[in-house]
C-alpha cells in the first residue's frame, strides 16, 4: 500500500492560497509516486486554518457537509490520482430535528470514483476548537474498499479526555483494538510548546519528542502484539499562526508483533509530500531500551546491542545523552469522577504539551536505509539553486516591480536614453492633432485642430477646373485668390515693358 502525508503551513482564514499551498506541494512531488499513490492524508482543518480564537471568528470559513470547497478539492485530487482522499475541515450541519445548526471539526474521506466513504467528526475537542465545535458521537470505523477496516481519529483523540481521564484509559488505541482495525488515519494540528526561535532553526529535523508521545498513546496496540501488522498514519501540519507554533513529523508507522516500524517520517517544518511504501521493507524500528534505568544516560553509539548488521546500523535520535525509553516509576495518584459518576484512582500524569518530561525512544536503521543524515535529495527535474517553495507559488508580489524595482530616472520621448533628466509632470509625448478630413463636398471644420487655424474664409469655393493639377485638392480662400491674380496681372505687365 502506497500512502502519502502532504505537510505544509496553511494560514489561518487564507482558503485561497492554502489551497494553492498544497497545490504547490503535489507539484513538487514525484509524478510517477503519485500515479501509484493509494491514500492521500491531509492534516486537520488544512484549507481553513486551525487557530481561530472564537465561533465569530470561524463562521465565514464553515463548509456544508461534503459539499465545501475542501470536499471539492478532495474529490477532484481523488479523481485525478485514483486515490482515496482524508482531510480535515470546519463542518456546519443542520439538525432537521432541532431546527438548529451543528458546528464540528470533521474529516471527511473521498475514493478514486469521487464517492465519500466517510465523514468524522472529532469526538475530543481541544481548547482551541471548544469554543465554536461540538463533540463527535465517537471514534470512526469502517470497512473502505482496498484498505480493509479502518479506523480515523482527530489529533487530540489520541490524548486522554479533556486530559481529565487517566492516562492508562487509552480511549483511542482501546478503539483501535476493537475494531480490529489494519489501517490507522489520524489528521492532526499538533503543536509544541517551545518556542518558535528554538524549534524552527531545523525544519529538516524530526521532532523525537512528539513522535515518542504519539507512539506511547498506542501502547495497547504494541503490546497486543497483533500478528497482523496495524498501519498507524499521522499526517501533521507545520508553521506558525500567531503564536501557536506546529510541530510537523509526519509519519507512517507499522505496529505488529510488539515491533513500531517506521515506514516514513517528516522534518518538524519541511512542505513536502512524503510517500511510502508499507509492502517494502521499513527504513527504521523504535527501540526500546528496557534494561535501562530512568536515570542513566547513554549515548548516541550505545543504544544498540551487538547483532548481525549492527554495524551498519545507527541511531537518528538526538546524539545527545538521552534518557531510557522505560516508562518511568508511577507517579502519585488522585481521585476523579468517571462519566457514570464513579470515583476512580488514576495516577497525576504531566501534561502531554512539555514533551522533555516523556521518555525517549532511539531508532535505529540497516545499511539499506535512507541517504547519510543532513543530505537531502533536490526534487526531480530541479537544479541547485533553483529551489522553491509554496509561497513561490502562491503569493503573487504586490507590484510587478517588487523583485527587480523601477528606476526613478525617465527619459524623454524626443531624447536618446544618454540625456536622461529627473521625471516631471510636465514632461509628455506630444499629442497628434486632428486633422481635418476632406472628401470634396464635405465642409472642413478648423475650429478642431489645436493650434494655428487656418484664416477665415467665405462661404463659397471657387470652382475647380479638371485640367487643374489641383482639381482634387479644395480651393484656396479667396483672399488667397485675388493675392495670386494680382500678382500675375503685375508679372504680365513686367513681362511686356521687358519685351518693349
Amino acid at each position: 500500500m502506497r500512502i502519502g502525508c502532504l505537510q505544509f503551513a496553511p494560514k489561518v482564514g487564507d482558503v485561497s492560497n492554502n489551497l494553492s499551498r498544497a497545490d504547490a506541494v503535489l507539484a513538487k512531488a514525484d509524478p510517477m509516486a503519485l500515479d501509484n499513490i493509494d491514500l492521500l492524508v491531509l492534516p486537520e482543518m488544512a484549507f481553513s486554518g486551525y487557530n481561530f480564537k472564537s465561533l465569530e471568528e470561524i463562521k465565514p470559513y464553515l463548509e456544508p457537509s461534503g459539499s465545501g470547497i475542501t470536499s471539492l478539492w478532495a474529490r477532484t485530487t481523488a479523481l485525478k490520482y485514483d486515490c482515496t482522499v482524508a482531510v480535515g475541515y470546519p463542518e456546519k450541519a443542520h439538525n432537521a430535528r432541532q431546527a438548529t445548526e451543528e458546528r464540528y471539526n470533521s474529516l471527511i474521506m473521498v475514493n478514486g470514483d469521487g464517492e465519500t466513504v466517510g465523514n468524522y467528526r472529532k469526538s475530543f475537542l481541544y481548547y482551541t476548537d471548544a469554543t465554536w465545535a461540538q463533540e463527535g458521537g465517537g471514534f470512526f470505523s469502517g470497512q473502505v474498499e482496498d484498505f480493509g477496516q479502518v479506523a480515523a481519529g482527530i489529533c487530540m483523540d489520541i490524548n486522554p479526555y479533556r486530559f481529565e481521564a487517566p492516562w492508562h484509559a487509552f480511549e483511542f488505541a482501546f478503539h483501535i483494538l476493537e475494531v480490529k482495525a489494519n489501517l490507522v488515519i489520524v489528521s492532526m494540528a499538533w503543536l509544541t510548546r517551545e518556542d518558535a526561535s528554538t524549534f524552527t532553526p531545523f525544519p529538516h529535523e524530526p521532532d523525537m519528542e512528539t513522535m515518542t508521545y504519539w507512539v506511547q498513546r498506542l501502547e495497547p496496540v504494541i503490546r497486543s502484539e497483533n500478528e497482523d501488522e496495524i498501519i498507524v498514519v499521522f499526517a501533521n501540519r507545520c508553521g506558525i499562526e500567531d503564536d501557536v507554533v506546529y510541530a510537523g513529523t509526519s509519519a507512517v508507522v507499522g505496529v505488529k508483533n510488539g515491533e513500531v516500524s517506521v515506514y516514513g517520517l517528516l522534518g518538524r517544518g519541511v512542505k513536502e509530500l512524503l510517500i511510502v511504501n508499507t509492502d517494502l521493507p521499513p527504513f527504521a524500528k523504535l527501540v526500546n531500551r528496557p534494561e535501562a534505568t530512568p536515570t542513566t544516560a547513554t549515548t548516541a553509539g550505545d543504544v544498540l546491542s551487538p547483532g548481525p548488521g549492527a554495524q551498519y546500523e545507527r541511531d537518528l535520535s538526538s546524539a545527545i545523552p538521552v534518557p531510557s525509553a522505560r516508562i518511568p516509576s508511577p507517579p502519585p495518584t488522585r481521585t476523579v469522577r468517571s462519566r457514570n459518576n464513579d470515583e476512580l484512582t488514576t495516577p497525576i500524569c504531566p501534561s502531554p504539551i512539555p514533551m522533555a518530561l516523556r521518555p525517549k525512544l532511539a531508532i535505529s536503521t540497516g545499511p539499506e536505509s535512507l541517504p547519510p543524515l543532513g543530505t537531502k535529495l533536490p526534487p526531480q527535474g530541479m537544479e541547485p539553486g533553483n529551489f522553491f517553495t509554496s509561497r513561490d507559488l502562491c503569493t503573487p508580489p504586490i507590484t510587478p516591480f517588487d523583485d527587480f524595482p523601477m528606476s526613478t530616472t525617465r527619459y524623454h520621448w524626443n531624447h536618446p536614453p544618454t540625456s536622461a533628466f529627473p521625471a516631471s509632470a510636465t514632461v509628455h509625448a506630444p499629442e497628434e492633432p486632428v486633422w481635418p478630413v476632406f472628401n470634396g463636398s464635405t465642409k472642413i471644420d478648423f475650429t478642431r485642430t489645436p493650434a494655428r487655424a487656418p484664416p477665415s474664409r467665405p462661404a463659397s469655393r471657387a470652382e475647380h477646373r479638371p485640367e487643374s493639377r489641383s482639381a482634387n485638392r479644395p480651393s484656396r480662400p479667396a483672399s488667397r485668390a485675388r493675392e495670386v491674380k494680382t500678382t500675375d496681372v503685375q508679372l504680365v505687365e513686367t513681362h511686356k515693358e521687358h519685351k518693349e
